[in-house]
């Protein structure tokens, strides 16, 4: 593995960040809704860092199984009734773009004020789709990341640091 960002890095980013929702939110209420599991550490990082009074939920999605993408499940049972209410949906990585994009259009159905999001990074010439998070903290080359919360079969997420995992890592890892 060789580290992409550090910690020190990876604070900044999140206080750019933060920086960011607080300036074009002030002091309305926002709710912010995080998408399991990759998003954990950077929401709990971020929500000490915003001066709004906030409502945090969750949703989880699934469509890896290692490396390999597959089909999309949404599950919206723990997500708060975010009707009439500004949402930020924060999530770890935007790759192709297709889960944030599928999440995000499920939110709007339920009808908030305004739904932006979030993410951590933008993996350079991945996206599939045309939308774009409106806040981004880093946008990052095209390598496996895994660290401050994302993964690898399960694995890795608590690393305080990001690193792209290598070829030669990949065989290494057990079940």
């Amino acid at each position: 593995m060789k580290i992409l960002l550090n910690e020190k890095q990876l604070n900044e980013g999140v206080e750019r960040l933060a920086k960011e929702i607080n300036e074009t939110y002030g002091d309305k209420p926002l709710t912010i809704v995080g998408v399991l599991t990759g998003s954990v550490i950077l929401m709990a990082d971020l929500i000490r860092k915003l001066e709004m009074p906030l409502r945090v939920g969750v949703v989880q999605t699934s469509s890896y199984q290692g490396t390999d993408r597959g089909a999309l499940t949404i599950n919206a049972e723990m997500m708060l009734d975010i009707a009439g209410r500004d949402v930020i949906l924060i999530d770890d990585i935007f790759d192709t773009g297709n889960t944030l994009e599928e999440v995000a259009q499920l939110m709007k159905d339920l009808g908030p004020t305004s739904l932006k999001s979030a993410v951590l990074l933008l993996k350079t010439g991945r996206q599939q789709v045309t939308w774009r998070p409106e806040f981004v903290a880093f946008d990052i080359p095209d390598e496996f990341v895994v660290g401050y919360g994302l993964d690898f079969n399960d694995e890795y997420r608590n690393l305080p640091y990001l690193a792209c995992l290598e070829p030669s890592d990949l065989p290494s890892i057990s079940n």
